[in-house]
């Protein structure tokens, strides 16, 4: 990909740790996000709400990515969100795959495949630039906060983040995928309610992310600081 630059951040103590979660973290975000890929047309009622099923756990994506740049900084975050990009890219490519591919003899349930993996390009395009575009202002607004603030009440940078990465998200992929295909009172309404159930969980888990968080720093010993870091969101490597 023309544009992308693959090089090191400045050298630090955080660039030569050996971590014990960072591995099962960045596995948890990929997997939220996959799940998320392949369930979004799933249309719940929630009391007033019609929104897709994956308002309950995609959220759960910016909870992580608030851990991972909170407590191992913007850069490792970053190369996570390239990570999960590659990972949709890949996965949408092979669902197209298997949806082309002729069904055998006999086989009953090619229909029913199609219709939840045959996601059309302009959807799954959609859906991969709202993930990284996303992810990347979620990380670099909690990185500049956590500055700004010296370390202190972390609930601002964890919900203001998510207000502006959730944001750019849901905003993205509904204009993106849906735009002229449903009716623009109804594109307008399913984003503001996305965007503010998203938010909500996030609201929500507010507790239990300050407990994993304050967990992971005494741990791995790291609590990290993006003030010498380079914050071009095309490097992919620390």
């Amino acid at each position: 990909m023309e544009g992308i630059i693959l090089k090191k951040e400045m050298k630090s103590p955080s660039t030569s740790k050996q971590y014990k979660y960072l591995g099962l973290i960045t596995v948890l975000y990929i997997t939220f996000q996959l799940v998320s890929d392949i369930t979004a047309g799933k249309i719940v009622q929630l009391g007033i709400f019609n929104v897709s099923a994956t308002v309950l756990y995609f959220p759960f994506t910016y909870i992580i990515a608030d851990i991972l740049t909170e407590v191992y900084g913007y850069a490792k975050a970053r190369s996570v969100v390239w990570m999960v990009l590659l990972s949709s890219v890949i996965a949408g490519l092979i669902y197209s795959i298997v949806v082309f591919l002729p069904p055998a003899v006999g086989f009953d349930a090619n229909d029913a495949y199609a219709r939840v993996l045959g996601q059309i390009p302009r959807i799954l395009v959609g859906g991969w630039i709202a993930v990284w575009i996303g992810g990347i202002l979620n990380d670099y607004i909690l990185a500049k906060m956590k500055i700004l603030t010296k370390g202190k009440h972390l609930w601002t940078r964890t919900i203001g983040s998510t207000i502006v990465g959730e944001g750019a998200n849901t905003v993205l992929f509904y204009v993106i995928a849906l735009y002229a295909i449903i009716p623009t009172n109804l594109l307008i309404a399913s984003i503001l309610s996305g965007w503010f159930l998203k938010v909500a969980v996030e609201v929500i888990m507010t507790p239990v992310t300050y407990k994993v968080i304050a967990k992971l720093k005494k741990v791995e010993g790291e609590d990290y600081y993006d003030t010498d870091t380079d914050f071009n969101p095309l490097i992919i490597r620390q």
